[in-house]
């Protein structure tokens, strides 16, 4: 993927304001005060009008700047917003950084607006950021063009909106965090999300990405930059709405009405390595975990409390999040009782059973016998340890204590390479901010606590395989066509012949083997509409199915097919949809006529390998029914996945087919074979 530089755009020799304002009022106003808090570069003010702004003469338009400019800054109404950015070329601007509102994103004639703006940056070898954004800010530069500061630290903020990117600084600013940068991404008219990742992926200020998109733009090229971003050791967080998406679409299949926008993105950001959460305050507790050098290598937590009600509902809270609460060895206990006292439990949850009251080290204690003891990944320390350093606390003696306790706790956490949460009651107190100055992560909500402990882990990229080239386009989409494409790409499917009349589907009958299906074509749900006749034994059976179809259903042609097996087995449904974003993505799942019932899918972006396939397979919530379960017999998994990436691969040559399935996929314990088949054509923009 080849990469944009932006030395221009984070670190510009020179940064014009065309727009600044000593009205506080507007954006050219806020930009500006932003802006000379610098005196690492030259700043210089256009106003039309003239006049000072902070202090700072200003100049009546860009042909005043003594020589040429890097980066300027368009911060005028949508009206004067094409000829701001062409004297802002002339003047030699590298870069424009628009704030301006109201094009692309408002109607049409502001997209015109915008296309030729565009084309005018592009055509002068220059790149424009935004429009319709709130600005940027590089720390590391001393670059202020934003309408707010942000915090120094290492957390690279990329956020198509502006009032969230302010509370997700709220949010990391109260979690000791703080940015290396921050960019309003806006309208991504020319430099996108994918540009920006592979900048502060390479910025070496930069430990942590964290991001809020509501358009991807170029979602390849987003999994492509967001894994070398991970693979290098930089986390990448992302926040993306869009999961309720499905509901409104009107799905021509049921992969189409399976998979929506959300699911999507989900599985591209699992490719790219990515932690997808729902929430601000989610993204900021996640990160809160991942900027810490200890890393979880299993799913093993214990739970250190002293409430047994805390405990219970953090071993369920736990559980939900993929992390396990095993029952420690007999060793490991007995050193925890002589740890804390002869009341406590230590199965895990441990509980000191109110033995904090009388000693409050007793918590340094555990949490180091728990960190040592090889045991477990990762460690929660939850309850009311924290209150006995509050105003209000009924034994004041123990307070000293208790900061003693959590100052030692905080130099046994962040010596040991494995993470570590605390959830109190009393998350303001003086010993919990001993452990905050420590290093250590506090929470006022133990869910919250346990959701980022489960993700404190690199998610590592998965491979993703090139797309394949374009075969030649299909131009049909009816049931023979999809059966002859699978046909052809070598996927086994039943046998079957097409025809018209009756005496046609007689006639097919007899180059066929008994019993027979007969299938209504032209039908999205063929069964629901009685387009379907299984289990055909003779030309009678066979001839009644037709006329009771013909009458009904009124259909242009048939198809007979012979019935396969389906004695033993599963039926799947695999599909492919082609996406505006991110390509074609794969969904495997439960399949037949309940399959938008049961929703029991898994989805990847195509083409996958085999083992890709296997894996999404292996994913289900039905896995057991394909190796074995209750004493089944073990289905052919292997062949499945074979033919899943082979449908994949076939799929994905083919980017005129907007939606392609087989379902069923039937699998049964000596290989696979399609059933049945849909090809809907159509836009990739759909």
């Amino acid at each position: 993927m080849a990469t944009r530089n932006l030395s221009a755009l984070f670190d510009p020799a020179s940064v014009a304001i065309v727009g600044a304002s000593s009205d506080a009022s507007k954006w050219g106003n806020a930009v500006s005060r932003q802006a000379l808090r610098t005196s690492h570069r030259p700043i210089y003010l256009i106003n039309h009008r003239g006049g000072d702004v902070y202090g700072q003469a200003t100049l009546p338009s860009l042909a005043h700047i003594p020589g040429s400019v890097d980066l300027a800054v368009i911060c005028v109404p949508a009206a004067s917003f094409e000829s701001s950015v062409v004297a802002s070329l002339a003047q030699g601007a590298k870069v424009i950084l628009a704030i301006t509102a109201g094009l692309g994103e408002t109607d049409s004639a502001g997209l015109e607006t915008q296309d030729r703006v565009v084309a005018a940056v592009r055509s002068a070898g220059a790149m424009l950021v935004g429009p319709n954004c709130l600005g940027i800010v590089d720390n590391t530069t001393e670059l202020y063009l934003a309408s707010d500061p942000f915090e120094s630290g290492s957390v690279a903020l990329l956020s198509q909106s502006g009032n969230l990117a302010l509370e997700l600084q709220q949010l990391l600013v109260r979690r000791g965090m703080g940015f290396s940068r921050f960019v309003s991404i806006g309208n991504q008219a020319d430099v996108t999300l994918t540009d920006f990742i592979a900048d502060c992926a390479a910025h070496p200020a930069t430990k942590a990405i964290a991001i809020y998109a509501e358009d991807f733009r170029d979602g390849r090229g987003f999994v492509s930059a967001t894994a070398s971003a991970v693979a290098s050791g930089k986390p990448v967080v992302v926040l993306a709405p869009g999961s309720s998406a499905a509901a409104a679409r009107s799905a021509a299949s049921h992969t189409g009405s399976l998979a929506s926008d959300g699911d999507v993105v989900a599985a591209a950001c699992r490719a790219a390595g990515a932690h997808l959460v729902h929430t601000p305050r989610e993204l900021a507790d996640v990160l809160s975990m991942l900027t810490r050098p200890q890393r979880r290598p299993g799913h093993r937590m214990a739970i250190l409390t002293d409430g047994g009600g805390h405990g219970t509902i953090s071993a369920d809270l736990a559980e939900t999040h993929g992390l396990t609460v095993p029952e420690l060895s007999t060793a490991l206990q007995a050193d925890l009782a002589r740890d804390l006292w002869e009341r406590a439990g230590t199965s895990n949850p441990v509980d000191v059973a109110g033995y904090g009251e009388q000693d409050p080290m007793c918590f340094a204690r555990g949490t180091q016998r728990l960190l040592e003891s090889g045991e477990i990944d990762a460690l929660l320390v939850t309850g009311y340890f924290g209150g006995y350093s509050t105003e209000d606390a009924f034994a004041q003696g123990l307070a000293e204590l208790e900061v003693a306790a959590t100052t030692r706790m905080a130099e046994i956490m962040t010596a040991q390479n494995l993470p570590t949460v605390v959830h109190s009651m009393f998350p303001d107190s003086r010993s919990m901010q001993a452990l905050r100055d420590g290093g250590v992560a506090v929470f006022a909500a133990v869910e919250d606590a346990i959701y980022a402990l489960s993700r404190a882990t690199f998610d590592p990229p998965q491979l993703v395989l090139p797309l394949p080239a374009s075969a030649a386009p299909v131009v049909a989409d009816d049931y023979v066509a999809a059966r002859e494409v699978l046909a052809k790409a070598g996927l086994p499917i039943v046998r079957a012949t097409n025809a018209t009349t009756a005496q046609q589907v007689l006639d097919a009958a007899r180059s066929l083997r008994y019993p027979l299906v007969l299938k209504a074509n032209g039908l999205l749900h063929k069964s629901d509409s009685g387009g379907v006749a299984l289990g055909l034994e003779d030309e009678q059976q066979l001839r009644a199915a037709y006329a009771v179809m013909d009458t009904a259903l009124l259909a242009t042609s048939y198809s007979v097919e012979e019935q396969a097996d389906l004695s033993v087995g599963v039926e799947l449904i695999v599909g492919v949809r082609q996406d505006p974003r991110f390509g074609p993505v794969l969904l495997v799942g439960l399949g037949g006529v309940y399959t938008e019932i049961i929703r029991d899918t898994a989805l990847a972006l195509a083409p996958v390998s085999a083992q890709q396939a296997k894996e999404l397979l292996m994913d289900l919530r039905g896995a057991g029914l394909l190796t074995g379960a209750r004493g089944r017999p073990s289905l052919d998994v292997d062949a499945a996945a074979e033919a899943i990436a082979k449908f994949s691969e076939l799929a994905s040559a083919h980017p005129e087919i907007a939606e392609f399935e087989i379902n069923p996929l039937f699998v049964s314990p000596t290989g696979v074979v399609a059933l049945d088949a849909r090809i809907v054509l159509g836009s990739t923009h759909d």
